[in-house]
């Protein structure tokens, strides 16, 4: 009787463990979720930075640059890469520079989005 009540036990606990993982996971580190707060658009704000830039996007994510929420979009011109914030709310550019040594793939790697062929 005590072993089918531990064995009870311990399932709910990692059931309810896993559970608690998951709504961590995507509450907390899963930037994508806040999209639904952006009055304009991913394809929005991927004009706005392709017109600032005159180039074609290749990449573009929602994210939380220190204090506030952009859209981060790198834009390709010919043999130069720009990364260019545009805000979420307004639709405006508010920073477009050189990409010197692609930055973010490190990050992406860490968590395992991307995979190295």
């Amino acid at each position: 009787m005590k072993a089918k009540l531990y064995h009870s036990l311990a399932i709910t606990t990692l059931c309810l463990s896993g559970l608690g993982g998951a709504y961590a996971a995507s509450s907390e580190q899963n930037d994508a979720l806040g999209i639904t707060d952006a009055p304009i658009s991913l394809t929005q704000a991927i004009a706005a930075a392709e017109q600032q830039v005159g180039g074609k996007a290749s990449k573009a994510e929602y994210e939380r640059d220190q204090d506030r929420w952009v859209f981060d979009v790198e834009v390709v011109k010919g043999d130069m890469v720009m990364d260019v914030e545009v805000d979420p709310t307004t639709g405006k550019v508010l920073a477009a520079v050189n990409d010197r040594i692609d930055q973010g793939d490190d990050e992406d790697r860490e968590g395992g989005d991307e995979r190295e062929d």
